[in-house]
């Protein structure tokens, strides 16, 4: 709950308020700030794909969010077929219904962020 009184809240990501690990084994650490946003941290292995190892535990698309690769390469796919590629030291945003996955045998390190609605 967002606490009106506070103009500042700092969390660790290392005391996360969510952990997921993926049917692959990948995981993702996230924490809530503010009641705004909610800010993750994943690593996800070589053959880690949305649709194949979150969409099955999730039930549901994938959500619109915004994300900074720290190493590796992620692949995205909007609804529509345009497909692109991001990795180390570059931002990228998708729209809810992608899917995702990483391209090569290197993990992909990234952090992720969306708008709590």
């Amino acid at each position: 709950m967002k606490d009106e009184r506070v103009g500042v809240q700092v969390k660790a990501i290392d005391d996360a308020d969510e952990v997921i690990e993926f049917l692959d084994g990948s995981m993702r650490v996230a924490v809530e700030l503010m009641g705004s946003v909610i800010f993750g941290h994943g690593t996800y292995l070589p053959g880690w794909r949305w649709s194949v190892h979150v969409a099955p535990i999730s039930g549901r698309i994938s959500q619109r969010h915004f994300g900074y690769v720290l190493s590796g390469r992620m692949a995205v796919r909007s609804t529509d077929g345009v497909e692109n590629e991001a990795g180390p030291n570059q931002a990228f945003a998708a729209e809810p219904g992608h899917d995702a996955w990483v391209v090569g045998d290197e993990a992909c390190v990234a952090i992720d962020w969306w708008p709590i609605t």
